[in-house]
């Protein structure tokens, strides 16, 4: 054989051998890219994307390659899901990756997020397979620790819905009277002064006068005349009636002593029009649609009128029923019904809760900002009306913003069993679930609580906890809340969360934390370290936490 053809040959050999029989090398560091890096929380998880870049001359031909990600924090470890890659020798279904070209890997890695995970390191184990034989090679950091700012969003910390009380403590009344008059008349008939009608009135306007309780607001009268004959004629008829109840009226009061009523007015209506339209409507009257087309022809009151009397067959009946009823003064005596002050609200919850009304015993929670004052409230609410669902959803909001989850829930659903329809009942039963990560029930809670204002707030953590910032954003709107705040943040709104962080009229240790996580990520050093400072003042355990968390890696922290 010819010696160089023999060189060849042998030169071919070695490089099949090259190419599959020897082991897999190690895979360097440098061979692969995490997205993020460092990990982050994103909803309830912390995933990423590792990209392998395999070089040419590396991925042995017969070799099948299982790559494990694992996640070590806390003296643990977690494995992700492995993904198997093959070079060109191997028959199956896997990636293959070229010898001679290399190529690119893909690697997807998800865990639920532990808060002991914001100290912790990502790596990927690989399992090499030639042939039935297996062997393991050296892991390969691809990543340190997990962000975990969207962490933060807390659904303890919205509010839930209040079932609010109808109090008010001044209630308007109207009581109205009228005295008919006999066409073409002025005078004021006997028979109409002592009319039921008018000793009713005359009662209320003198009981409310000796009721310290109640205040007349103001008497008025207006004074018609029906709307036939000359306008003229009847425009100083309705005057003269105007002019003759009001000196009946002022002759009354005085008589029964009557001196505080706010103002006495009186004013006139020449002819009825808007009430001879509303009479027919309701009558019985034959042609009436006929009547009723007149006057929407026709706006002069001549005219409407002449035209009205032209309809002989229907003008007599209307003379005789309708017209007679336009010819009159209505007296209106507006009363205001006092309720009880604030203080005596209070008195009487602690004295004797069942002799108040359950608005006045619900407007008494109101009336302080000790939440065990508010409990007792509305358990005595519960207590003295458990036919009304807004004492057990009230004793719920309550217990929830005390902590008390399980109570809340069983407040919740006893006022759901008595209104299932009420919106703010159902969206604090997903509040609850939200809590307890039970985002389903949560979801189709909200889902009918549509309308209430509370609602954004709720639905803005349930976004943030799906990991979908955008509709947490818009879901809050100008919510001026940490939950809020951290959306923003999340968003890289840095301008609008530390306006929205500012405006909270109560900031807590969170508040702070998140103003100096937007310190941080505005590389503003002072503000990192003046607002961490508040935040451990308020909450200690923050100390340990911000030891952790990546959002300082920049900053000294560690004297804090």
């Amino acid at each position: 054989m010819d010696k160089k053809i023999a060189f060849s040959m042998l030169l071919g050999s070695a490089v099949m051998l090259t190419g599959c029989g020897k082991k897999m090398n190690q895979f360097a560091a440098d061979y692969f890219s995490t997205n993020p890096n460092p990990l982050e929380v994103v909803g309830q998880n912390v995933p990423a994307t590792v990209t392998g870049n395999i070089p040419p001359k590396f991925f042995v031909k017969n070799a099948t390659v299982t790559v494990t990600p694992y996640l070590t924090f806390d003296n643990q470890e977690l494995a992700g899901s492995s993904m198997t890659f093959q070079g060109e020798k191997v028959r199956g279904n896997n990636r293959v990756i070229s010898y001679d070209n290399g190529g690119t890997v893909t690697i997807p890695v998800n865990y639920v997020y532990q808060p002991e995970m914001q100290k912790s390191e990502l790596y990927l184990g690989f399992t090499v397979d030639q042939k039935g034989k297996q062997y393991v090679l050296p892991r390969v950091k691809v990543a340190d620790g997990v962000i975990a700012t969207a962490a933060i969003a807390d659904a303890a910390s919205v509010d839930p819905a209040l079932s609010a009380d109808k109090f008010q403590r001044i209630i308007n009344e109207k009581y109205k009277a009228d005295i008919l008059f006999l066409i073409n008349v002025a005078n004021l008939r006997d028979s109409q002064l002592n009319s039921d009608e008018m000793k009713a009135w005359n009662q209320q306007v003198a009981d409310a006068n000796a009721d310290n309780r109640r205040e007349i607001k103001e008497l008025n009268i207006e004074s018609y005349a029906s709307p036939d004959g000359p306008y003229d004629f009847n425009a100083q008829l309705a005057e003269k009636r105007e002019t003759n109840t009001k000196g009946y009226l002022e002759k009354k009061l005085k008589k029964d002593n009557i001196t505080e009523f706010g103002e006495l007015t009186a004013n006139f209506t020449p002819e009825d029009w808007e009430g001879f339209q509303k009479l027919v409507s309701e009558s019985n009257i034959q042609d009436k649609d006929l009547i009723l087309s007149v006057l929407k022809m026709y706006k002069d009151p001549e005219v409407r009128d002449r035209e009205i009397r032209n309809m002989s067959s229907v003008f007599d009946e209307l003379a005789e029923t309708i017209l007679p009823r336009l010819r009159y003064s209505r007296l209106t005596a507006s009363i205001d019904v006092i309720g009880k002050s604030d203080a005596e609200i209070n008195q009487a919850f602690d004295s004797n809760p069942s002799s108040l009304t359950i608005d006045e015993i619900l407007y008494a929670a109101t009336l302080t900002d000790d939440l065990n004052r508010k409990k007792s409230i509305y358990a005595a609410a519960a207590k003295n009306y458990p036919n009304d669902y807004r004492g057990f959803n009230d004793l719920g909001m309550v217990l929830y913003q005390q902590g008390d989850f399980d109570g809340a829930l069983s407040n919740f659903k006893k006022a759901a069993s008595i209104n299932p329809s009420a919106p703010e009942v159902q969206m604090n039963q997903g509040l609850v679930a939200l809590v307890n990560n039970d985002f389903k029930a949560a979801n189709q809670a909200f889902g009918k609580a549509g309308g209430i204002p509370e609602l954004g707030s709720a639905l803005g953590v349930y976004y943030l906890q799906q990991g979908d910032v955008n509709a947490a954003v818009k879901a809050f709107g100008n919510d001026k809340s940490n939950n809020a705040a951290l959306a923003q943040l999340l968003s890289k709104d840095y301008s609008k969360a530390k306006s929205t962080l500012s405006a909270i009229q109560t900031p807590d240790a969170t508040t702070y934390y998140l103003m100096a996580v937007l310190g941080a990520r505005t590389n503003n050093e002072q503000m990192v370290t003046s607002n961490l400072r508040q935040a451990i003042k308020l909450d200690n355990k923050l100390a340990k936490q911000a030891a952790n968390d990546l959002e300082f890696a920049r900053f000294n922290v560690s004297n804090l």
